[in-house]
């Protein structure tokens, strides 16, 4: 059996985290009010962004791609700021528009940031990772999770 590449693993987590977030936004319309899979997602989100600052881009930075790499970390500190807003929402038990708009919002800025990772950054992940990096990342994504009180680089809250 062929072991997938990383590119490959990644974007499957970005489908993952979407689907999350769909589902609960979903659910708002029909009356719902399970958060536990948009607290699933986002959890999965900030462990994304994890493995992504810490494992990817510092290879990336040094193989050349220093401002697709300041582009990612600047949308990473918006992404992880609108989740630091949708936590706040959900604690205040906001009405059902407010969260679907919210989730919304996250889902876009999760497409426009994608749609530039997927073919620019994972394809170069794939690329210039030594087997060393590419395997602690593969450890990482069967079985790592994010430190205790880790933010994103360009987070404000």
């Amino acid at each position: 059996m062929k072991t997938p590449l990383l590119s490959t693993l990644l974007e499957r987590e970005h489908e993952e985290i979407d689907g999350g977030i769909e589902e609960y936004a979903d659910g708002l319309s029909s009356g719902g009010t399970d958060s536990a899979p948009l607290l699933r997602a986002m959890a999965a989100l900030r462990r994304h962004i994890y493995l992504e600052e810490e494992f990817i881009f510092p290879t990336l930075r040094t193989a050349g791609l220093m401002m697709p790499v300041f582009v990612m970390l600047r949308e990473h500190g918006e992404i992880w700021d609108a989740m630091a807003s949708l936590d706040v929402q959900l604690a205040a038990d906001a009405d059902s528009q407010t969260m679907d708009d919210a989730c919304r919002d996250l889902l876009t800025r999760l497409d426009a940031h994608n749609s530039k990772e997927e073919p620019i950054i994972y394809p170069r992940a794939d690329a210039d990772l030594t087997d060393e990096a590419t395997s602690r990342l593969r450890d990482f994504l069967d079985v790592g999770a994010m430190p205790e009180g880790w933010r994103c680089e360009k987070a404000t809250r």
